[in-house]
């Protein structure tokens, strides 16, 4: 069945565009709107692409994504909670343009979008802090309970937010203290022994002080043998309105993982069997675990009517603990799997930090004028620990029967490294209103980061390195009526050759990647608040990534070079009083332009690994009765490769989603979710040429929700 399905799904890769492209003519009218509100029977939790409402990734200015000249997107906390998504990393993998590229390795939370990927390229952010990359991983934040809106910015961001955003941003914006009180509580089970209890308070304390509480378990057999897993994220806020003009909020959130210890299915001779979709290679007594705590203090202060004053001081601990055996390839002759990659790893990482900037609104030349101005300064400690400088091989097992042992390591767990961090940045952006319908939005930034690793193990090979880099971009709105604009921008970015905290001796002699983009789009909210829809068009081209040189493969420089350029399209509508599409697609072109591997081969022309060229997503809501609606929602992903030569192809996919929610009670709704209907076997990425990170099988979940 699964592969009738999967043959027969295909198609949607143009049916997903098709789609979109055939409701978009109906949609090109020059409709005035103040505002976007969706009308009709459909709940709230169908809020579609929030064009009107500011959204703090794209600017620092107070815009809105239709006032911005980038693509930004934003995905409600109704909208994460109605479709189920349990993880950042499965809410932000339905943005337009994004896939998920999770694995054990990067904390499971790694994306892929506009050709580039990884926590690198593709920048994490909470509360539109910058969260630093350890070792290629980050843990913190992962549960979207606690969140009340995750905002995407594609395209290239390090002018807000430094070194590491070539691709984008995604920022969680968690709940804050409110004026109103509010109470709710989340009981779900699910297939699997899934058990998830979650509740939140909020509201005022007295006439000064409000506070936030959320707190969020959840506990699982896993889908795959020997795979139990379980979570808790709690977070706790206060906000003291001291005077009219100033605040100040007091935040803490922590988070506490032991996630899923599956590293993958070997293939057998080059295909995957799906009989052992379900079987774990790793040892008995693996373990993956973290643990982050966040501690925030903010200060608002509106000086004047046209002056105000921002400080951020924060505060992050992260500490994760590996030991596992990652590795596993089928071998031909014994019939066995080989496994390998016996390794403990411990991360001890503490960031700290302060970012200042103040917001001015005047006239340049009688032109209305806003600018902020900022600096940002902190530091990061980060401690590595392993044992694996040696390798260990461990027995090989039986593919179907797998006797799967316990971890043992020839190599002695200590300290290796560690490093320190020291950065400040500043940086300004203006927005320059030349008429009533055209504005100039420009940014400019300056990081200065000085980096010092001491080799524990090895001294000789401790130093020190600085990078000083500006970025800056330059953008164009033009308003054709007030719901409907046309935007340009041009703007750089730079990226990390390896991650920055742990950069190796063997890089210390390179600078950073640079980048640059061009984009250019249209966005509209129409039908008074019932549709809108955004098109984009890019080109990013990216420098300085390290290859060997042509002709002497055993010398490494940054000569090389690879780019990409696409289309995203995003559309969301009600067809009728009691219905709601919504859908995006994204066409890609992703390439090695200058690229040499050390085997001397050269792989210009490629494809990146873990770059679809093709993918969309559809949802559909029908409040078919007065406390009744069914949801449907389909992800397409194209065919991606897993090495450099593109000779290990993954397969493409497609999943469809189900469900049915019914409110006896305007604050209770009880709601039927099955993930993944046709139960598709599908590669969501690969961890190696050979090892595929299957997805989730078919899985029900039944929910209640509470308000009171």
């Amino acid at each position: 069945m699964a592969h009738f399905v999967s043959r027969a799904t295909r198609g949607v890769r143009y049916l997903i565009p098709l789609a979109l492209l055939y409701a978009a003519p109906a949609w090109a009218q020059d409709t005035v709107l103040p505002t976007l509100t969706i009308g009709g029977q459909v709940p709230e939790e169908e809020a579609g692409l929030q064009l009107t409402q500011p959204a703090a990734t794209g600017s620092r200015l107070g815009l809105t994504p239709l006032e911005t000249p980038a693509s930004v997107e934003v995905i409600t906390g109704e909208t994460i909670r109605a479709r189920g998504y349990a993880t950042v990393n499965e809410a932000v993998g339905q943005a337009t343009g994004v896939s998920s590229i999770a694995t054990p390795g990067n904390g499971g939370t790694a994306l892929s979008t506009r050709g580039f990927t990884g926590h690198n390229s593709m920048m994490q952010l909470y509360d539109g802090t910058q969260m630093y990359v350890g070792a290629g991983t980050v843990t913190f934040p992962f549960d979207t309970w606690t969140a009340d809106r995750i905002e995407v910015l594609r395209g290239p961001a390090s002018v807000l937010y430094g070194a590491g955003a070539i691709g984008g941003v995604v920022n969680v914006v968690p709940k804050k203290p409110g004026a109103t009180f509010e109470n709710e509580a989340l009981v779900e089970f699910g297939r699997n022994l899934e058990r998830h209890l979650a509740t939140g308070s909020g509201g005022p304390i007295n006439s000064k002080l409000s506070y936030r509480a959320d707190a969020s378990g959840r506990k699982s057999d896993g889908w795959v043998d020997r795979d139990e897993t379980e979570s808790l994220a709690f977070a706790l806020a206060l906000r003291a309105q001291a005077s009219e003009n100033f605040a100040i909020s007091l935040s803490h959130d922590y988070g506490y993982q032991r996630p899923s210890r599956y590293f993958g299915t070997p293939l057998i001779n080059g295909s995957l069997d799906e009989s052992i979709r379900k079987k774990n290679y790793n040892v008995e007594n693996s373990l993956i675990e973290y643990r982050d705590n966040w501690t925030q203090l903010k200060f608002e202060w509106n000086a004047s009517d046209s002056v105000t004053l921002n400080n951020t001081l924060y505060r992050l601990t992260t500490n994760r603990h590996w030991r596992n055996l990652e590795t596993y390839s089928y071998n031909s002759g014994t019939g066995l799997i080989d496994r390998s990659d016996a390794l403990e790893i411990l991360h001890d990482q503490t960031q700290y930090g302060n970012r200042f900037d103040a917001t001015i609104e005047n006239s340049v030349f009688g032109l209305k004028n806003t600018s902020v101005v900022g600096l940002d300064v902190n530091r990061a400690n980060f401690r590595y620990s392993h044992d694996f400088d040696n390798g260990a091989a461990s027995a090989s097992v039986d593919p179907f029967n797998p006797q799967v042992g316990l971890y043992q390591s020839d190599d002695p767990f200590r300290p290796r490294h560690q490093t320190q961090t020291r950065q400040y940045s500043l940086f300004a952006e203006d927005r320059l209103s030349v008429t009533d319908r055209w504005t100039l939005v420009g940014g400019l930034r300056f990081d200065h980061i000085v980096l010092n690793r001491d080799q524990l193990d090895n001294p000789a090979n401790s130093f020190e390195k600085t990078f000083a880099d500006p970025t800056w971009r330059i953008g164009t709105v033009y308003s054709l009526t007030p719901a409907t604009s046309l935007y340009g921008q041009y703007v750089t970015a730079v990226d990390p050759v390896g991650g920055i905290l742990n950069l190796s001796a063997a890089n210390r002699g390179f600078t950073l990647a640079t980048g640059r983009q061009v984009e250019v789009g249209v966005k509209q909210s129409l039908m008074n608040g019932r549709g809108e829809w955004t098109l984009a068009g890019y080109h990013i081209v990216k420098t300085d990534i390290t290859s060997r040189v042509p002709g002497n493969p055993t010398l490494t420089q940054q000569i090389g070079e690879q780019s990409s350029r696409g289309v995203e399209f995003a559309a969301g509508f009600d067809l009728a009083r009691d219905w709601r599409l919504e859908g995006n697609a994204t066409w890609l072109d992703a390439r090695f332009d200058e690229f040499t591997e050390a085997s001397g081969a050269s792989r210009a022309g490629n494809t990146p690994p873990n770059v679809p060229e093709l993918l969309g997503n559809l949802w559909l809501a029908w409040a078919f009765a007065p406390e009744w609606k069914a949801r449907a929602g389909l992800r397409y992903v194209g065919e991606r490769y897993s090495d450099n030569a593109n000779l290990k192809r993954l397969p493409d996919y497609t999943v469809v989603d189900l469900g049915l929610e019914w409110r006896p009670h305007k604050d209770v709704s009880i709601a039927f979710r099955l993930h993944n209907l046709f139960d598709e076997v599908y590669a969501q990425t690969a961890y190696g040429d050979d090892q595929w990170m299957l997805g989730l099988p078919r899985t029900a979940v039944v929910s209640t929700h509470v308000k009171f």
